[in-house]
């Protein structure tokens, strides 16, 4: 049975051992079918790996970078942004939605700061910017692509540590965030370790499988052996 003393270790086994489809799988199962991000959010270099848990981050269009209005967090740069950087723990990933696609929710300076915090990693509904400097950081960062647009005067963090919902997918912080180059999906905390321990035991079977195929089984064959496919 596999075990793990504390999120340092459970999260090294998941980017080791484990991957998205495989968890995806044991989540269906489960009857949580919805537990994928969009498809457009993807690892801005391939081989990059998140595990870890949910800081949730909720963004909101404005249109000028001071505001004169009646909500406070208008009234500051990227209203509570810098805050909700400041407060990442070990181990945590910044997943942030609720703008519009039109401008880039991080950045160089913004994952420099996640990674001295020993966060680990950044996931946003949106886009990010300062590409080579990311890369340069080896940072994982899941977005929808390049775009160098600034968040500054177009929209402002209104709040941190709150339940959020990506396109019908729900993030509670803590739950468990797990990306790599097929895509990001949500473990919900109440059933992370049922789900853990059946995806790598199904990891460990599907390595046997495809070397069972490899020697010149047939997949009915095999999918009747193993029951894996």
């Amino acid at each position: 049975m596999l075990t793990w003393k504390d999120d340092n270790e459970l999260f090294a086994i998941m980017r080791k051992e484990l991957y998205s489809a495989v968890i995806g799988d044991i989540l269906d199962k489960l009857g949580y079918l919805h537990q994928f991000l969009p498809q457009r959010v993807q690892p801005i270099r391939e081989d990059m790996v998140v595990a870890g848990r949910a800081m949730p981050v909720l963004e909101a269009d404005a249109f000028e970078e001071l505001s004169n209005g009646q909500n406070p967090i208008m009234k500051r740069s990227f209203g509570l942004m810098l805050e909700a950087l400041d407060d990442l723990k070990e181990n945590e990933v910044y997943i942030c939605t609720g703008s519009s696609p039109s401008y880039a929710l991080v950045g160089e300076l913004m994952c420099t700061r996640m990674q001295i915090l020993k966060a680990a990693g950044a996931v946003v509904n949106g886009f990010h910017r300062d590409t080579r400097g990311i890369l340069a950081l080896d940072f994982p960062c899941f977005s929808y692509g390049r775009y160098a647009q600034d968040q500054a005067p177009r929209g402002k963090v209104i709040d941190y540590r709150v339940p959020i919902e990506i396109e019908g997918v729900r993030v509670n912080p803590g739950d468990i965030v797990f990306g790599d180059l097929d895509g990001v999906l949500i473990i919900p905390q109440s059933i992370e370790r049922e789900v853990i321990q059946r995806a790598y035991e199904k990891a460990t079977g599907e390595k046997m499988v495809a070397q069972a195929i490899r020697g010149g089984m047939g997949a009915r064959e095999s999918f009747d052996k193993h029951g894996i496919m």
